[in-house]
């Protein structure tokens, strides 16, 4: 049997968007109700799992560790909350260093997930705040709601079902 996921954008979705590169713990703000909104679409038994690019590696701006440790403290805040991540993938190249199939809009980071983790992607979902999150979910076939940054994911259980 498949699973089911809820793909997440990071910046702007879980976490303030800041108009610069977030990887470091103390700049990583989590939105307000992104703690309960995922607690929700785990008991409905979705996958939580992240999808991000993170260009700045590339441009050499910070390592890979930064990004794991904002994904530690991530995973923690939201242990503390009964929410459990499932996984989180993340591109470390930008086109302007070099142009890769795992960055967004493409879907490399997506079909790994779906095949790591048995998904469905005809129920499945993904929230972005960019055209190229959408896009990348499209060529999988996961329906993409795409939000303003900074703004509630909440509405998403409207869509999610048992």
């Amino acid at each position: 049997m498949s699973n089911r996921a809820l793909f997440l954008d990071r910046d702007g979705v879980l976490n303030r968007e800041r108009g610069e590169y977030t990887f470091r713990v103390e700049d990583f703000d989590i939105l307000p109700d992104v703690a309960e909104t995922l607690q929700k679409a785990q008991q409905l038994g979705y996958k939580l799992i992240v999808i991000t690019n993170q260009g700045g590696i590339a441009k050499e701006l910070y390592g890979h560790e930064d990004v794991q440790k904002v994904h530690r403290f991530f995973q923690n805040q939201m242990s503390e909350q009964g929410v459990e991540i499932d996984d989180f993938f993340y591109s470390p190249n930008h086109d302007v260093v070099s142009k890769s199939l795992d960055r967004k809009p493409d879907s490399l980071l997506l079909e790994k997930a779906i095949y790591l983790h048995n998904i469905d992607p005809l129920c499945s979902f993904m929230i972005g705040d960019s055209d190229r999150d959408c896009e990348a979910a499209g060529k999988v076939g996961v329906k993409c709601f795409k939000i303003e940054s900074n703004t509630s994911i909440s509405f998403i259980l409207d869509h999610l079902h048992e």
